[in-house]
């Protein structure tokens, strides 16, 4: 295939379906752990091709929906002080923190910018000598690489101006603390094709020999679902436990040396809060002490309030995958992407967004 319509080819899709249906003969419940497949599975319909044995479940794939509502005030702090020009993706700007978000830190004056790549912000730094310029780094794996080129250029260059709030999540820990969980159900996995596409899939080996489950990556179009939901189904069947390559046409095993190369350079390792989950040690990204100067957190300390407002969004059981969207009694009512209570509703990446707009307010079914 070389054109995006023939991974969306509906014959195509309905033949792996009926494949799926042909090897399946008890129920499994698979989660994938990545916003852009939530959307495909939502907005295509992928569920309701499914034979009913199979349950797919959305895990923590979106990295804007995690990131912990302390930082989210922090941002909006930094970014409310004088001679700060602070750059985010468009995502982040509607993301609630305890008491507003930075979408209204720009509608009282601060100038808070959407930038396209950290590098953009750099190129600020550049122009705007006399203000701090703060990007704010969220993402799992995927966007690392563009992060810590941005800092490696700024320590280079003697930018001294740049900073970034690093927001930066890893998917294995994440799924490690999901199958070690008292009342996880989750059977097998669809592990992400992007952050794959970066960091190989070594990882993924000793987490499938560990808890004995199945990890395919894929992709992100209807029939790489569906195919990735085939080879993870045929070795629940098989009863076995191996990292398979649906993605092969964007993921070697090994993954990108040169980008991990670069992210091991700045970051290390460090344990992270997600929105909505907890601590999950080792999950996070911070930036090695050699660069510790580029760290807006550190340049900007700030006070994280002691209480988190209460909520009616259930974003943490949508995200360990325990409920859906449609679960939520405030879901399209008093939550909507205009008035959202949680970042779920927000982010492009979001189930709850995914639901919203391609589904309304109805429940999901199936055929």
């Amino acid at each position: 295939m070389r054109f995006v319509d023939e991974y969306r080819d509906p014959d195509a899709a309905a033949e792996v379906a009926t494949a799926i249906g042909r090897i399946t003969t008890r129920p499994w419940t698979i989660m994938e752990v990545c916003g852009g497949q939530t959307h495909a599975i939502v907005r295509f319909g992928i569920d309701q091709l499914l034979p009913k044995e199979i349950t797919l479940v959305h895990g923590p794939g979106c990295p804007v929906c995690v990131t912990p509502v302390a930082l989210i005030d922090a941002a909006i702090d930094i970014a409310s002080r004088e001679n700060v020009v602070f750059c985010s993706f468009g995502d982040m700007l509607r993301v609630p923190g305890s008491s507003r978000d930075l979408l209204a830190v720009k509608a009282l004056g601060g100038d808070v910018r959407i930038v396209y790549s950290p590098l953009d912000a750099l190129a600020l730094a550049r122009r705007q000598p006399a203000n701090q310029v703060v990007f704010f780094a969220v993402g799992f794996e995927t966007t690392a690489p563009a992060n810590a080129m941005a800092v490696y250029r700024a320590k280079r260059e003697g930018v001294d101006n740049f900073s970034i709030v690093v927001a930066h999540v890893l998917v294995p820990p994440a799924m490690a603390s999901i199958l070690a969980s008292p009342g996880n159900r989750v059977q097998g996995f669809l592990a992400a094709g992007h952050v794959c596409a970066v960091m190989g899939y070594t990882e993924y080996e000793p987490l499938a020999r560990r808890f004995g489950v199945p990890i395919v990556v894929t992709g992100f179009e209807p029939l790489d679902v569906l195919q990735g939901v085939y080879l993870c189904v045929k070795q629940l069947e098989e009863g076995r436990a191996e990292v398979e390559n649906q993605y092969a046409r964007a993921v070697r095993r090994e993954g990108n040396v040169q980008a991990q190369a670069m992210v091991q350079e700045i970051f290390e390792v460090a344990g992270r809060t997600w929105r909505g989950i907890g601590d999950i040690p080792g999950s996070g990204l911070a930036l090695r002490e050699r660069y510790a100067s580029y760290d807006a957190l550190q340049r900007f300390p700030f006070r994280e309030p002691t209480l988190s407002p209460e909520t009616e969004c259930i974003a943490g059981e949508i995200l360990l995958g325990g409920k859906t969207p449609t679960d939520c009694p405030a879901f399209g009512a008093r939550c909507t992407p205009e008035r959202p209570l949680g970042a779920p509703m927000v982010s492009s990446e979001g189930a709850c967004a995914a639901y919203y707009r391609y589904r309304g307010r109805s429940a999901p079914t199936r055929v």
